[in-house]
């Protein structure tokens, strides 16, 4: 039997397995019957693939990644860059001037780090696994003693690495909530209590302040499941071609400047009439907003916050912008997947981003389920762990994606969401995806 150097698909099955075995939970405690489940890990593969499978009515695709989003050699290693949006890619430039490749040929791969993140961009040194948790455990030991990890959250954080179902792992993670593990070797996917109760609603609404794949994935799939979802953007920061169409199928759009008196006004009317708010951007990034969980947990009590990060909450790293190209460098997981050890590889997806969103998805539905408010973490550097700390995976077969290939509206076609309850397929709501264009408020009543 082939083997493939990391378990991609079984951790992408295993990712989709725990969102529709929380759904399915969730529906057996507010009916009294859990629906049977059934998955197609043929459909999964297609699914965390979706992005590279989007055709616009012409049947093209659409590029993921601007020239500037790319690996570069520097004078020591390997660098690995992300600038698809403008903001970062001017970041850049500010760092290292227009000559990009020059800049990092003369530089060691760590200098070239700092100097971009320090100017607001984003820029990773290439990292093996051992360098990744050696420089991850320096900084945990400098800022939490050893005493203050619990013999049960130790147990509970095993568990997560060693299971082979996340699902289960959600099942830990109830148990010892808490110690709020915020680094990569915390809980795979962080549920703890913030206080009150809400009267659940049949359509559960959330409130979507993600953007690119991640968030987007976990919040469609819980439009697949039944909530009404509403994504809000920043109007001054307008969404890139391909998550424009991506990052909104199964949702509503709309824009929303909370700079502004009134903008900010709407967007709390928002999170006030939500069951859930998802945020996707730095911890302590929301803070200014007031959305940040504690704050959402004493303004809105009841209400479960799902956040999502790059790099998790603790040291240096929790400060930092991040993507999925980012954190499989930094993470090891590039070396890990070369094809010639000398240039770092990549997975065959951009696993982490897809993984976490339906990670993330299942965190929010065990949520839900309690019937009391509640914190869900999950981020990108903690999924890449899990990923790293499985067997070998086997070589999956090839996938004819046009068979989940459905239709979005206006000529677009997608892939399909991934699974069946009670043999009906799940199907995308709010078609056609329309970035912007609804009104800001809720259709569930």
């Amino acid at each position: 039997m082939d083997t493939a150097p990391l378990a991609v698909d079984e951790c992408a099955l295993a990712a989709v397995s725990a969102c529709l075995d929380a759904a399915a939970d969730l529906a057996e405690a507010r009916g009294g019957r859990r629906p049977e489940v059934t998955l197609d890990p043929a459909h999964v593969a297609a699914a965390v693939r979706s992005e590279t499978l989007l055709r616009d009515p012409a049947g093209r695709g659409i590029e993921g990644f601007a020239p500037l989003s790319r690996l570069w050699r520097a004078a020591d290693g390997w660098v690995r860059t992300h600038a698809n949006y403008p903001w970062h890619r001017a970041a850049l430039v500010r760092a290292l001037g227009d000559d990009i490749e020059h800049a990092i040929a003369e530089r060691p791969a760590l200098e070239v780090e700092r100097l971009v993140y320090e100017s607001g961009g984003l820029a990773v040194a290439a990292r093996t696994t051992e360098q990744w948790r050696a420089e991850r455990a320096a900084a945990e030991s400098g800022r939490l003693a050893d005493a203050a990890r619990t013999t049960e959250q130790e147990h509970a954080e095993r568990a997560v690495v060693e299971s082979a179902r996340p699902a289960d792992a959600v099942h830990r993670n109830e148990q010892a909530h808490g110690e709020r593990g915020g680094g990569d070797d915390g809980p795979l996917i962080g549920i703890w209590p913030t206080g009150g109760r809400r009267e659940p609603r049949a359509t559960p609404r959330v409130l979507d302040l993600t953007r690119v794949i991640a968030g987007p994935v976990g919040t469609r799939m819980l439009g697949a499941l039944g909530a009404d979802v509403l994504r809000v953007d920043d109007p001054n920061r307008p969404e890139l071609p391909l998550h424009a169409v991506d990052g909104v199928i199964g949702k509503a759009s709309t824009l929303l400047d909370a700079a502004t008196p009134g903008g900010a006004e709407a967007l709390h009317r928002l999170a006030g009439d939500a069951d859930v708010i998802v945020t996707g951007y730095r911890p302590g990034a929301m803070r200014r907003l007031g959305l940040d969980p504690d704050q959402i947990a004493e303004r809105y009590p009841g209400t479960v916050v799902a956040t999502l990060s790059a790099w998790g909450t603790e040291a240096e790293w929790g400060n930092r912008r991040g993507f999925d190209s980012l954190v499989q460098v930094a993470t090891g997981i590039g070396w890990r997947c070369s094809p010639d050890g000398e240039r770092p590889g990549a997975l065959p997806c951009q696993l982490l981003d897809h993984a976490t969103g339906y990670l993330l998805a299942a965190g929010v539905l065990r949520a839900l389920a309690t019937g009391e408010g509640a914190h869900v973490s999950v981020s990108l550097a903690r999924t890449a762990r899990w990923l790293l700390e499985q067997p070998a995976g086997r070589a999956g077969a090839p996938v004819d994606p046009d068979a989940y290939r459905v239709g979005l509206g206006n000529g677009w076609s997608g892939i399909a969401p991934p699974g069946r309850l009670d043999g009906a397929p799940l199907a995308w709501p709010r078609l056609p995806p329309a970035y912007g264009q609804a009104p800001a408020a809720f259709t569930a009543r």
